[in-house]
């Protein structure tokens, strides 16, 4: 076999994951795993398919050339584990997990089984944080030997300019009931109407368009509708100018794997107050610049929002403390490197 081919790789990856109105942590990681690896000069074939569509997993598997490497995104292999299977009798194939499904209380149990197939019959297992390294071993789905971690990486950004009263609020990610939006504007709501803030809650309002509706009926009932400001997908440039213009990040989520934003904030010196739930604590375990709160408790929430806006020197604090931890998180270099390592490792 020849070093080219070697450096070759076949990436299986869910439609329209390069697709800017389809933002999501998963997407934004794969498409960064394949820039990088054909940075590093690796030859990456890639294959979107729709991941509620075994069949077309199935095909796309049985074209490999016998003995190419296989990279497959967890979403898909989950639900197409017989493909998987039958693809590993003869490819070398790595899963991606961005997730644990069984850590999930509203997981799909079909999903849950088909996890554990897929990965179980995959030669790797990368996944993207600790914390679902170790539910995927604590669950007993895979073995810890056969999972490596290669934790998303954040780019360089300019510094948050922000605002002297620090009541500039941001919260970015799908709106859907997992990422707990609901439970922001709940906690907002219930803050003193002398706190001069707003919140703009940025995301996909197309994924779970009956939850993005609830929160915007709720903003409303409670009054709050004219602080609250939800654009959906922001471009790229656009959520630059959100984050530059931002205070705080604020991550409410019910459920998180690793939490992409929070590195992203934190890069620009902006601290978080985030849900204690899932790997948030150990994405942000570097630094002293957030304050972690119970998931789905609004009051737990409102009162750390509260001190944040009563309290300057904790806001100085904070701000420093992000500052700092911002320069020592992982880059994406950094992520493609492990991953590429892993890969020739398959090899």
């Amino acid at each position: 076999m020849t070093d080219a081919e070697l450096r070759a790789v076949s990436f299986i990856v869910p439609s329209g994951f390069d697709d800017p109105q389809r933002a999501s942590g998963g997407n934004v990681y794969d498409r960064r795993v394949s820039d990088g690896l054909s940075r590093l000069g690796w030859t990456v074939r890639m294959s979107q398919v729709h991941v509620d569509d075994p069949s077309t997993v199935h095909s796309v598997l049985s074209q490999v050339s016998d003995g190419e490497l296989v990279l497959i995104d967890g979403l898909i292999a989950g639900r197409a584990p017989a493909a998987v299977e039958i693809a590993s009798l003869r490819l070398p194939v790595v899963v991606l997990a961005h997730m644990a499904s069984g850590a999930f209380e509203d997981a799909d149990p079909a999903l849950i089984e088909g996890e554990r197939r897929s990965l179980r019959s995959a030669r790797q297992v990368i996944a993207t944080s600790d914390w679902t390294r170790s539910e995927l071993v604590r669950r007993r789905v895979v073995a810890a030997d056969r999972i490596i971690v290669a934790t998303p990486g954040a780019d360089d950004a300019p510094m948050s300019t922000g605002t002297s009263a620090g009541g500039a609020l941001l919260c970015v990610g799908v709106v859907a009931p997992h990422k707990g939006q609901d439970t922001l504007v709940e906690a907002l709501a219930t803050l003193c109407p002398d706190h001069e803030w707003t919140c703009t809650i940025a995301g996909s309002l197309d994924t779970r368009p009956d939850f993005a509706e609830q929160v915007e009926r709720l903003a409303t009932m409670s009054g709050i509708r004219d602080r609250v400001t939800m654009p959906g997908v922001l471009a790229a440039d656009e959520l630059d100018r959100a984050y530059r213009g931002a205070d705080l990040l604020v991550a409410p989520s019910r459920s998180e794997s690793y939490g992409m934003v929070i590195a992203d904030a934190l890069r620009r010196g902006i601290p978080v107050v985030a849900s204690d739930v899932g790997g948030i604590p150990q994405t942000v375990a570097s630094s002293r610049a957030a304050i972690l709160v119970p998931p789905n408790q609004p009051k737990a929430l409102s009162d750390a929002l509260r001190r944040w806006m009563v309290d300057p020197a904790l806001r100085a604090r904070l701000a420093a403390d992000a500052r700092r931890a911002g320069s020592h998180l992982p880059r994406w270099s950094d992520t493609v490197a492990r991953i590429a390592q892993a890969l020739a490792g398959v090899r």
